[in-house]
């Protein structure tokens, strides 16, 4: 065996070692069983056919029952641990009667399990009468005769072949024993061919399964996706019922935060506690390899309960422990074999290396971003705003020096203009200029939000215009009753003011009635305004709001000719 655990590359003088094998074997026998010897050539050539290995342990089966005459055969692979069966192959049982069966033998008990811990040929002529026989499970076929051998790969033992039920109802000779050796030992060659194979065409698997991780993860796409495509790739890779990524919780512990499973909804956010020892070596970079996490007393989570074998593996990678990787398989599932824990392992850290570099990546893409959005502010600053700043003294010397009215109300209306337009730039600027927590939940957005909102049933998009940095500003509680007090004032003009224009000011610098700085909310509309008599529970609630902060709420002439409509008015101190 390697170092990885993968079979060496078998040598091809084990071929001829099993053809003088079978030459010592047969020196000297009957004519009867050397005219069999085409046929066991035959079944060697038949046995050395393909490099799949579950076809491989199929294909001997079914050519030594062949060569034999036996009715029925199977062949034991025993585990890593060489206590039991890891797996366990049959031929001549329909799947019907193999359902009707049950669990397959586990290799633990009776004379299977005496041949796993003593492997050697054996030749029984009613199987049932031997000591070690522990008796049939129910619906098992009737089998008297019996013959088993061990079959072995480079020197160690693979597991055993087992043949019962000789047709005729004759026991099996040693004529037989010896041709089953004899396949036995190109078994294990072929075997040692299918287990290279496989085991080469599971590196590439895992190889191309770390690539598809690194392209996603750098691609520049959301960061929750990435991690998911990491869940992704490791339940396809380690044949699992769940690929679970979990990262450091605020709190301690490990936070499941992506999940790739049949149903990941009850699985997101479960924490594992920092107290459990689990967690404690995951964060040290240690794997944790469970046989079966239902009956593991450390894995106290409830999720848990439900799986089987798992491995759990540290994300880390230049001496940091990013988090850690879950590849649970379900309950009574095969144990994880070492070279999968190997190539489970090398994934985990190919995959916290490519989320480093992702994340260094997006590090450097904010950064250009920010330093860009500077650059931006400084020029509408220094620029754009002192250009427009120029041109509207300009035009208010030139209203001075006309005598034209008309020209005079036009210039007017022109500087008024540059001035909304400055304020807008300068709001502008302060939104460049946020931090990148703050920019995602602000109030800006949620304002933004809220006029998105009522665009729908009031047929149009409200105007709007902030003035300061209202998002570093305006503190968290009057940010939400800004926001209640904006979706009051909308909902009233929907619903009672029949307006076809309505413009939105959120101004984060305005001075209140008492000279102290504060935020205001103007809502203006250019309705029917409030009637006589109307309801004013609306108003009384948007009184009772600014007054819990200490500032007031009132009406106002609103957008239209002559001062029509209504515009509300909401202050409260910064």
């Amino acid at each position: 065996m390697s170092a990885q655990g993968v079979p060496d590359v078998p040598n091809p003088s084990d071929h001829l070692e099993a053809a003088t094998q079978a030459a010592r074997s047969l020196r000297g026998l009957s004519t009867e069983l050397t005219a069999r010897v085409p046929q066991l050539l035959e079944a060697m050539r038949s046995v050395g056919t393909g490099l799949e290995l579950h076809s491989t342990l199929d294909r001997i089966c079914e050519t030594a029952a062949e060569l034999a005459g036996a009715r029925y055969a199977a062949l034991g692979v025993v585990d890593q641990e060489r206590d039991g069966l890891a797996d366990f192959v049959t031929y001549g049982m329909t799947e019907e009667q193999v359902a009707r069966i049950g669990r397959l033998p586990d290799g633990h008990h009776g004379l299977l399990g005496a041949l796993v811990t003593d492997p050697g040929p054996v030749l029984l002529g009613d199987l049932t009468s031997d000591p070690r026989f522990a008796g049939f499970p129910a619906d098992h076929p009737t089998m008297r005769s019996f013959l088993g051998v061990p079959v072995r790969v480079q020197g160690e033992i693979f597991g055993n072949l087992y043949l019962a039920e000789k047709h005729g109802g004759a026991g099996f000779s040693d004529y037989d024993l010896h041709m089953v050796r004899v396949l036995a030992t190109e078994a294990g060659i072929a075997i040692g061919n299918a287990r290279l194979y496989e085991a080469a065409r599971q590196r590439e698997r895992w190889i191309d399964g770390s690539v598809a991780v690194t392209t996603a993860l750098l691609s520049g796409g959301d960061a929750d996706e990435a991690l998911t495509v990491v869940a992704e790739q490791a339940r396809r890779l380690a044949d699992s019922a769940a690929g679970i990524v979990l990262l450091p919780a605020e709190e301690g512990g490990l936070e499941i935060v992506a999940v790739s499973a049949d149903d990941p909804s009850d699985s997101l956010g479960v924490v594992i506690p920092p107290e459990s020892p689990i967690v404690a070596r995951l964060l040290a970079g240690k794997p944790v390899f469970i046989g079966d996490s239902a009956s593991d007393p450390h894995m106290v989570t409830r999720l848990a309960r439900r799986y089987g074998p798992s491995m759990l593996l540290p994300l880390h990678s230049g001496g940091r422990v990013l988090g850690a990787l879950a590849t649970p398989r379900v309950r009574d599932a095969k144990p994880f074999t070492e070279a999968e824990r190997t190539l489970a392992s090398q994934f985990a850290s190919q995959a916290a290396l490519a989320l480093m570099m992702a994340e260094t990546q997006r590090d450097r893409e904010r950064l250009a971003v920010y330093e860009d959005r500077d650059r931006i502010a400084r020029d509408l600053h220094d620029l754009v705003i002192q250009r427009l700043f120029a041109t509207g003294l300009m035009l208010e010397s030139a209203q001075r020096g006309s005598v034209v009215p008309e020209v005079r109300t036009g210039v007017s209306r022109a500087v008024d203009e540059l001035d909304v337009t400055i304020q807008e730039i300068r709001t502008a600027i302060f939104a460049l200029q946020q931090g990148p927590a703050e920019a995602p939940s602000g109030l800006r957005t949620r304002v933004l939000r809220e006029i998105n909102m009522a665009a729908v049933p009031l047929g149009f998009k409200p105007e709007h215009r902030f003035v300061g940095p209202v998002d570093s500003l305006v503190g968290e509680l009057t940010g939400k009753n800004l926001v209640a007090a904006l979706r009051e004032a909308l909902s009233n003009a929907f619903r009672h003011a029949r307006a076809s224009r309505i413009e939105v000011v959120v101004d984060a610098t305005a001075e209140l009635g008492d000279g102290s700085r504060g935020v205001r909310l103007s809502v203006a509309d250019d309705g029917v305004g409030i009637p006589a008599g109307g309801r004013r529970s609306g108003l009384r609630n948007l009184k009772r709001r600014a007054e819990s902060l200490g500032g007031t709420s009132r009406i106002e002439p609103g957008l239209g000719e002559d001062g029509g409509g209504t515009t509300v008015v909401w202050e409260a101190p910064l």
